[in-house]
């Protein structure tokens, strides 16, 4: 792929969930920041024209029907989207619906001739230390959305951050105290990482992201104390309806490697991922 050079002002807008809003990158009165609005400050020398739509809990069905369209009316040139992991959280994930409602976004993107930016990330189960049987189900399904993601990606010949694994996931100083967002450390490497890939492709010509925070890290009891109250409630209003799917999930993942036959499940998931781009590449694009 080689996208074009940007010509007049940029306009940038970036979909997606509380990742891309920047819970975790608090710039203060209860704002959030996040590794969009840092990248938007590198991408010319220029002021660019930015338009953060993303909402925290935003599942694909959210930024298909509801963020979208908004975009599309800005006519952006610069379009990211990073959503999937709150679909992963749903008793109601379908990696097929989740794969057609990506379709369907990424190619109106790319229909009005916008850069189109996607990246995978981790499971949340792992970044939550859950315990295996528990963590396992969480893995499959966002390694299904991660795979799905890296083959839109090629087809709508987007450009992809592969964020899924790498020191920075394991890096404790790049979370917040919830595990599940990054923390500004966090958010600046995300931001470096898109502005090095734009970069790369003669995209971003403004200075880089710097890697060093703003701001103060915040102390251990402030991060509790933010993580006991909004940060549990932010968790239980995510997977309150997953809880009994996930038991269930953890139970027939017991069954499975107490008889030596773990490996059904993921040949299991695997084939659900398959099937989904199968059905993509025989509905035509007018009809997705």
């Amino acid at each position: 792929m080689r996208p074009p050079r940007f010509e007049g002002p940029l306009r940038f807008v970036a979909l997606g969930d509380s990742l891309t809003e920047g819970v975790g990158d608090p710039v203060g009165d209860g704002v959030w920041r996040g590794w969009a609005a840092l990248l938007a400050d590198g991408l010319t020398e220029e002021p660019v024209g930015f338009t953060n739509l993303a909402v925290s809990g935003s599942q694909t069905r959210d930024v298909l029907e509801r963020q979208l369209p908004a975009a599309l009316e800005l006519r952006p040139d610069l379009v990211s989207v990073v959503v999937g992991v709150n679909d992963t959280l749903r008793c109601t994930f379908d990696i097929q619906a989740v794969a057609a409602r990506l379709d369907q976004v990424y190619a109106a993107c790319t229909g009005q001739g916008a850069v189109l930016l996607t990246a995978c990330l981790p499971d949340p189960g792992a970044m939550l230390g859950l315990p295996g049987a528990l963590a396992h189900p969480l893995a499959r399904r966002q390694r299904a959305v991660n795979t799905v993601v890296h083959a839109l990606t090629e087809r709508h010949e987007a450009l992809h951050l592969h964020a899924c694994e790498g020191d920075w996931v394991t890096d404790r100083a790049m979370w917040s105290a919830d595990r599940l967002h990054p923390a500004e450390r966090g958010h600046r490497q995300l931001a470096l990482r898109f502005h090095a890939l734009l970069a790369e492709h003669g995209l971003a010509t403004g200075p880089a992201p710097s890697p060093e925070p703003e701001f103060p890290v915040p102390t251990r009891s402030a991060s509790l104390r933010w993580l006991a109250t909004a940060g549990t409630g932010w968790v239980a209003r995510r997977c309150t309806d997953l809880l009994p799917q996930l038991l269930t999930l953890a139970a027939d993942e017991l069954r499975h490697r107490a008889r030596g036959t773990s490996t059904r499940l993921d040949l299991r998931a695997s084939a659900a991922v398959s099937a989904a781009l199968a059905a993509l590449s025989a509905t035509p694009a007018g009809q997705r």
